[in-house]
């Protein structure tokens, strides 16, 4: 779930759902608005001499190591004579196997492993397994189990198990011959440009972490470290979103068929490369701050598990004041009866609320929606001005739902989950990057090009809590749509706003098993009219 809880994501608005946000939006996304929007090796020429006797064999193989075990042990000789001359004996933490970076501290090795010492130097040591790194290894897994046991304890007492169902959902009963057959053609249209994005998600996340096509696609890049990385950050991100790009414009162009769409293509274009630019800046800040993390700290994931987790609440907190009006205005509903019952139903709600806020939607889609996003200070209650067409009982519907995220802390509880998720991904980082760090022939996660290998990490990571993300969001929004339930206590209207959002963004009546668990973060609209049955029998209402 992310920090904004969308009344109804299945409108699909923007793009084809790429089954893990791009870029930067990965690591935060659980964080983030809530589950409701559906974003190597060393460069060519610069063979390291472990790659040459893995593949040249024989005496050839045999004298390079050689050559390569002296150099290494007078290295560690002058290493060890520098720190006795400073005062200090030198304390040398592995680094990684192969060629030092052009650029970086340290020797250029030949084979083995370089290492580098508390007081900043490095120096290239012998191969076999560094000193410790077995004992660093125990010490992160064992927080990885401990953080897990945290994140599925207050994913299991924060999310509503045992919320109310209907019986089995029946879209006939509800929806007419031509509604459905008109959602089904768009859920076709769309569904080959959403497979496709998703494909292509999982083939660069592959092509990044199983060969060094992503760290020579960085590696001719110059100066400083934190410039690479940045550089490194845009140059990957544009790659992977030209290939894209053409996905993003057929999906648009469907959307425009079934007058989804209201932009034009400058305005979607815009918007795309904002949202961009807000992933890349993200991205930016996490990985730079986790190379100089690694640069400087030997158990570098404690103080990443951390920062991950302050990044995730803070992004939380600011996103409504400072993300969301780069893509919409807001303005306060205007004074009149439509205001002065929402405020006075927050008010009964016991749920404290300065403003209900109109977002200009309509310059982009005609689709119907409402969220609260943020908490403490910078939560606030959003419809779509698109919404306000909407007969006026049923808009206070919408609003009673926004309410129940409101009112039992959703987006502080998903944001809560989503730091503490953040920082098991630091820590599974640590675990994890020796391996990959090998396939992509990157020389350690100090190494600037190592950023293509933790942009894939991260959309792997993302690909997988995506369906149980989803699950714990499909629990929030149906406790939600019972709580609107109860304070409304108007099953018909709740049927006849579920039947309009449904029609109107074209939602899927019926998804597949596939599509159900990769997107559906609410309960399809069957399932929701069928719920407000099951709550109008059980409070003795007139089943509508």
């Amino acid at each position: 779930m992310s920090e904004r809880q969308d009344e109804d994501d299945a409108a699909r608005q923007d793009e084809p759902p790429d089954g893990a946000p791009d870029g930067a939006m990965a690591a935060v996304a659980a964080g983030q608005p809530g589950a409701g929007q559906p974003g190597a090796g060393p460069p060519e020429g610069a063979a390291t001499a472990a790659g040459t006797a893995g593949h040249g064999g024989g005496a050839a193989a045999g004298e390079l190591a050689s050559e390569a075990a002296g150099e290494a042990a007078s290295g560690a000789a002058r290493g060890a004579a520098r720190g006795a001359a400073r005062g200090a004996a030198p304390e040398t933490v592995l680094q990684g196997a192969g060629e030092a970076v052009p650029g970086e501290p340290g020797a250029r090795t030949r084979a083995g492993a370089r290492a580098w010492t508390r007081d900043g130097g490095e120096t290239p040591v012998n191969g076999g397994p560094p000193a410790g790194e077995s004992g660093l290894r125990r010490q992160a897994a064992v927080a990885l189990v401990l953080l897990g046991v945290v994140i599925l304890a207050v994913t299991a007492f924060t999310t509503p198990w045992h919320v109310l169902t209907g019986g089995p959902p029946d879209p006939a009963r509800d929806f007419t011959a031509a509604q459905i057959a008109r959602a089904e053609a768009f859920d076709a249209a769309t569904s080959l440009p959403s497979y496709l994005s998703l494909a292509l998600t999982i083939v660069f996340a592959g092509l990044l972490l199983a060969t060094p096509l992503g760290a020579r696609a960085v590696g001719w890049l110059k100066g400083p470290w934190w410039l690479r990385v940045i550089l490194g950050v845009v140059v990957i991100t544009a790659i992977v979103e030209l290939v894209r790009w053409p996905l993003g414009v057929w999906f648009e162009t469907i959307m425009r068929d079934y007058g989804l769409s209201t932009q034009d293509w400058a305005g979607w274009a815009g918007d795309r490369l904002k949202n961009l630019g807000v992933e890349v800046f993200l991205l930016c800040v996490m990985l730079t701050a986790l190379v100089a993390l690694a640069r400087k700290v030997r158990r570098w994931w404690i103080p990443a598990a951390v920062g991950a987790f302050a990044l995730t609440v803070v992004a939380s907190f600011v996103y409504p004041v400072v993300f969301e009006p780069m893509f919409n205005d807001f303005t306060s509903m205007p004074q009149g009866a439509l205001r002065t019952k929402l405020l006075d139903m927050a008010e009964r709600d016991g749920v404290p609320v300065e403003d209900v806020l109109v977002a200009d939607a309509s310059r982009r889609t005609t689709a119907l929606n409402a969220y609260v996003s943020g908490f403490g200070a910078t939560r606030r209650i959003v419809v779509y001005d698109t919404l306000l067409r909407a007969p006026q009982p049923e808009v206070e519907l919408v609003v009673a739902h926004e309410l129940g995220h409101a009112k039992y802390d959703d987006v502080l509880h998903g944001t809560l989950i989503g730091g503490l998720g953040a920082g098991l991904g630091a820590i599974a980082l640590f675990l994890v990057f020796t391996p990959v760090r090998r396939r992509t022939g990157v020389t350690s996660i100090t190494d600037p090009r190592a950023v293509c290998a933790l942009v894939g990490l991260a959309t792997v990571g993302s690909l997988l809590v995506g369906p149980f993300q989803n699950v714990v969001s499909r629990h929030i929004e149906a406790r939600a749509d019972v709580h609107a339930l109860d304070l409304t206590k108007d099953p018909a209207t709740f049927i006849a706003m579920q039947k309009r959002l449904a029609v109107t963004n074209i939602s899927d009546l019926s998804p597949n098993a596939v599509e159900y668990v990769l997107y559906a973060s609410h309960p399809s609209s069957p399932e929701r009219i069928a719920m407000a049955r099951s709550w109008a029998e059980l409070n003795g209402v007139p089943v509508p």
